[in-house]
């Protein structure tokens, strides 16, 4: 049973979307977790979380979108987080490839957000992008000693691996780790402890071989794992509890 750590279906609607579930569901994939990127998208999400079992979801705002931080955001992400399904804040962060918005005022948004995730007492959904010595630089910040980290999709290679190991961060490999030139995220493998190992596949993008081409779907996140079990020597079925036991013990909502 697998468990795909980050998957936008809220890029999919009505039957299409029950579709992609039952896909999952059938290649064994039982649970699901819905990152929100802004959240005018949090009670759409809320409501698939409500409607479909085994669906959890992350609010919060991302870096492309942090020019629409305002001083509501706060008070209405509080409100929000206290639903049982909401198991995270996020996905935020950095993005200096796309640059959206000043990254002075990306990183404002995304500390707010981790203060916001403290204060709570949830893990933060991390996005990084081009941006890994300033990701580094907030995530070794002293004041957030004790937060609790999802790099999603993690490519920053085998340093920052080190590095984001070291502050007890768990990273999400996507079907990046089936890409012919992604050896950046294979040479990094070796650095991340198993039990701070999830699987994900960030739908609808970054489809793993021998899906490439196409949109990504939680379905496919079968296909990152035997790829991550094959890197690391071990079957599947060990993998699929590994990663399922990590994902509970980071989000104990979910527990």
């Amino acid at each position: 049973m697998l468990i795909d750590s980050h998957c936008h279906l809220q890029h999919y609607a009505g039957e299409e979307q029950r579709e992609v579930l039952a896909r999952a569901r059938e290649r064994g994939v039982t649970e699901f977790l819905v990152p929100a990127v802004r959240l005018d998208e949090a009670d759409e999400v809320l409501a698939l979380c409500e409607r479909e079992s085994g669906v959890w979801c992350a609010l919060g705002v991302h870096p492309h979108d942090a020019a629409s931080w305002t001083t509501a955001h706060p008070a209405r992400l509080r409100s929000l987080a206290a639903h049982p399904r909401v198991v995270a804040v996020g996905e935020c962060g950095l993005d200096f490839f796309y640059d959206h918005a000043p990254h002075d005022q990306q990183e404002a948004v995304f500390r707010a957000q981790i203060e916001m995730a403290l204060e709570l007492g949830l893990p933060v959904v991390v996005h990084n992008r081009d941006s890994n010595d300033a990701m580094l630089r907030v995530l070794e910040d002293p004041a957030y000693s004790g937060l609790a980290v999802d790099l999603h999709s993690f490519a920053g290679g085998l340093e920052m691996a080190r590095r984001a190991a070291s502050l007890g961060a768990y990273f999400g490999v996507s079907g990046m780790v089936t890409f012919p030139k992604a050896d950046n995220v294979r040479a990094a493998l070796p650095a991340i402890p198993r039990d701070r190992l999830l699987v994900e596949t960030d739908t609808p993008y970054l489809a793993p071989v021998p899906h490439r081409g196409h949109r990504n779907e939680p379905a496919f996140v079968a296909e990152v794992a035997g790829r991550l079990a094959t890197e690391l020597g071990c079957d599947l079925e060990e993998l699929a509890g590994v990663t399922g036991a990590n994902f509970r013990r980071l989000f104990a909502r979910a527990a």
